[in-house]
């Protein structure tokens, strides 16, 4: 089969590589759709170490191709949401509730990680029973990809952050994971969202997601201005969903003191991300940092497929550009540039 992989760190291109087998647990899934996400870059960059023809890509859905001997639930024919985190459910973190920290810290994130990932014409599925979910009728291959961890990682961000009904919340960052941590917000019950983007495009995504107010770090500085709007108090929560050092000490100062930050992001680079001691309270001032990674598993999937399903949220408003497999190359390269307004690329298989 043809797959998409990281050749070194900095390289990538296309490899034939055998077809996956299942174990007893495990099935193998034909790839129908995919999705790029941004840490693919910090992976290709080295975010995570070097790695070898590994295979790419988290975002994934298809229809099963072959199962093994112990899977009830799946059977060849299905189509299948399959999340980005994929854990051992066994381990105890897994069975504590913390499905990504699953044997190790992020030992649940598998694909394009410890294992090969989704970008290839099939891909191997552990625990298919626990880690796997049906794609009702009536949600589209197009729309169901996200769920696999735009939907599940911005939903989280809101999740964690502990938003209690009308609150006030900022979303520091509306990229995809931003965007859904806009939505998650407003279906969380918030009573004020403000987005900070500067891109048009994104801010006009962000009030259609949710977003009441925008904030353009750009034109006004982000602290002053969210004071401003939420009279001086600061927001209850500040959800980080970018990455960045400078992003994450904003989120700590604009939250007021009991509140929380949320973070999402995926720190790809620095040796350290600080907190500003003067408005953490010189770290008395009650102000939580939650962090999490996209959460996994077929319970997981299923409730989110039901938002979808019910029209709560259309994830497809971000598919800017659409490729098919074979223009991975290009589809990698406008996605890692940040070129022609990208969103988020769909790969069709």
């Amino acid at each position: 089969m043809k797959a998409f992989v990281m050749k070194e760190i900095g390289r990538v291109g296309f490899l034939e590589k055998p077809l996956p087998r299942p174990g007893p647990n495990d099935a193998v899934v034909r790839t129908t759709r995919a999705l790029i996400c941004t840490s693919d870059s910090h992976t290709v960059a080295g975010g995570i170490g070097p790695r070898e023809n590994l295979t790419l890509g988290h975002e994934a859905v298809g229809v099963v191709h072959d199962v093994g001997s112990e899977v009830k639930i799946f059977q060849p024919g299905d189509r299948v949401l399959v999340g980005a985190i994929t854990p051992e459910w066994g381990q105890p973190a897994a069975q504590a509730g913390y499905s990504s920290q699953s044997g190790a810290p992020l030992g649940g994130w598998k694909f394009s990680n410890s294992k090969d990932g989704v970008f290839a014409e099939y891909f191997h599925v552990n625990e298919a029973d626990a880690n796997m979910a049906k794609i009702p009728d009536a949600v589209p291959d197009d729309m169901a990809v996200y769920c696999a961890d735009m939907l599940s990682t911005g939903f989280m961000g809101a999740e964690h952050g502990n938003i209690p009904i009308g609150g006030t919340v900022a979303v520091l960052a509306q990229g995809p994971v931003g965007l859904m941590a806009t939505a998650g917000a407003r279906l969380r019950g918030a009573g004020f969202v403000i987005g900070v983007e500067s891109v048009p495009a994104r801010q006009t995504l962000a009030r259609t997601y949710g977003a009441d107010e925008i904030v353009d770090f750009t034109k006004e500085d982000v602290v002053d201005r969210i004071f401003e709007l939420t009279g001086r108090e600061g927001v209850d929560t500040a959800i980080e969903a970018l990455g960045a050092d400078s992003t994450f000490q904003t989120a700590v100062k604009i939250t007021k003191p009991g509140g929380t930050v949320s973070n999402t992001g995926y720190f790809g680079e620095g040796e350290f991300v600080r907190i500003p001691r003067v408005e953490w309270g010189v770290g008395m001032a009650d102000k939580t940092i939650a962090t999490g990674l996209c959460p996994g598993g077929r319970l997981r999937m299923e409730r989110l497929l039901r938002v979808l399903e019910n029209k709560r949220v259309d994830p497809t408003l971000m598919t800017t550009h659409t490729f098919r497999f074979d223009e991975m190359e290009r589809a990698f390269e406008v996605a890692d540039r940040k070129l022609d307004d990208v969103i988020k690329p769909l790969i069709v298989f």
